[in-house]
């Protein structure tokens, strides 16, 4: 493109409408009480939504590979219009959870091809710049996402957090004509595999959900985890069968490649602390007002905003696997000692470790999914991609259910402060401590992480 930071501010556009979803989370008490919903009912809004477009991310990837990434983009910005308008124009909650699951498509279809139209825009040779600029919007966005989200219910509502990224979609929908628009390829399609993958994560993705529902039973939970994993062979089955699969089992028969995706759910799931539990620590232990909370935990997405163009610089310095490699230490050793925090702990103490797992997130993003674009051959650009958002989605779905149990174990039967912050300490101490024991351990596979370049 003659213009790649112009393409890639509109691809960031675009890709935006994700992370901004975290201004629904602000709207959650209005939508309760709009709707009137009891606390339980109200989490289906977030499960219907990462359920449909964690399930079908690498069938949509695959979908731009074959038809044109700029086409799907712009399929899944129509779609999302469309989703966030009848969210916000919902007259009652069955067809709220409709459109929700609907806005859900729509970002799959559009965020599984970001990646891979970010790099379409550079040279090969500026790959991991250009992700480390899809990275940094996706960070900005995450960041603004609950300042926005409380002046827009504060000023018309909950409707508005959805309204908002009507016009956002509209003007990338708009702009994306700009974009490259590569010929489309002569591959067939595995609808049968699609389907089948689709199952797979469906399953993997509600039984993670179910696991951390006290009303659910915990055999529902574990039957959907082994029928994940029969879909997922039978999968495997398919794909080494067919010519074009979504995506080849081969490819994770490599250590050197496995593990790093491994990682990035680990460390995807112990970052998710930060969101779950430190508003709670920040409100009812350190006292803060809900500005000042909202300041500290933009910290860590502040450091997302500086370690992504960092690990550019580092991987063409050092390499992938080692940038990768500081990256996932970084978010250990700003975890960890999280663990060990009170309520005599400075906030400022706080905000620096937030920032330093924020720039382990960076780091480990950019080279992370620098590795899995160039394991995977040019043409399957958005399967790639599409795998790279996969494996952080099931990091954050696991990190809901892991560390609520990890908490209440923790908390040891304590109620009020004292109760929550043991279970804050023992959550932090686990995901920061474990995440650094797996990359510990994960030195024992010879040049995953320090092989010559």
């Amino acid at each position: 493109m003659a213009r790649p930071a112009l393409g890639l501010v509109i691809v960031g556009l675009g890709a935006s409408l994700a992370p901004l979803d975290i201004a629904v989370n602000v709207a959650l008490p209005a939508i309760t009480g709009h709707f009137g919903l009891t606390l339980g009912d109200v989490q289906w809004l977030v499960i219907c939504y990462v359920l449909v477009y964690g399930s079908l991310m690498l069938v949509c990837g695959k979908l731009g590979d074959l038809f044109g990434h700029r086409l799907i983009f712009q399929i899944g910005l129509g779609i999302s219009v469309v989703g966030c308008a009848a969210c916000a124009a919902a007259p009652d909650w069955p067809l709220f959870l409709w459109a929700r699951a609907g806005q859900g498509v729509g970002t799959a279809l559009a965020l599984s091809c970001t990646p891979a139209l970010a790099t379409s825009l550079f040279p090969e040779s500026q790959r991991t710049k250009a992700l480390a600029g899809f990275a940094s919007s996706m960070a900005l966005a995450a960041a603004v996402g609950p300042f926005l989200g409380g002046v827009l219910v504060e000023l018309w509502g909950w409707p508005a957090v959805y309204w908002v990224r009507v016009p956002i979609a509209l003007l990338a929908l708009a702009l994306s004509a700009l974009l490259p628009s590569p010929k489309r390829q002569s591959r067939p399609f595995d609808a049968l595999g699609a389907l089948l993958l689709a199952a797979c994560m469906s399953a993997l993705l509600l039984s993670l959900v179910f696991s951390q529902r006290k009303e659910v039973p915990g055999l529902w939970a574990l039957a959907l985890f082994v029928a994940a994993l029969a879909v997922l062979m039978a999968y495997v089955r398919r794909a080494n069968r067919v010519a074009e699969p979504i995506i080849r089992p081969s490819l994770f028969a490599d250590a050197r490649f496995t593990i790093p995706n491994l990682l990035n759910v680990l460390a995807n799931l112990a970052g998710f602390a930060i969101l779950l539990l430190t508003p709670y620590y920040l409100v009812n232990v350190l006292k803060l007002s809900a500005l000042l909370t909202g300041v500290v935990l933009a910290m860590a997405f502040a450091g997302s905003l500086t370690g992504a163009p960092l690990s550019a610089f580092l991987v063409r310095r050092i390499g992938q696997r080692p940038t990768a490699f500081a990256g996932v230490a970084c978010v250990g050793l700003g975890l960890l000692p999280l663990g060990f925090t009170g309520a005599g702990t400075p906030v400022v103490v706080v905000a620096l470790l937030l920032i330093l797992e924020g720039v382990g997130q960076g780091l480990l993003t950019v080279a992370y999914t620098d590795i899995v674009t160039e394991t995977l051959p040019p043409r399957d650009r958005g399967v790639a991609g599409s795998l790279a958002l996969l494996t952080r989605t099931l990091g954050v779905v696991g990190g809901a259910s892991v560390l609520t149990a990890l908490h209440a174990y923790g908390a040891g039967g304590l109620t009020g402060i004292d109760g929550f912050l043991a279970g804050y300490r023992f959550a932090f101490t686990v995901a920061g401590g474990g995440l650094l024991v797996a990359l510990a351990l994960s030195c024992a596979v010879p040049r995953v992480w320090f092989a010559a370049r």
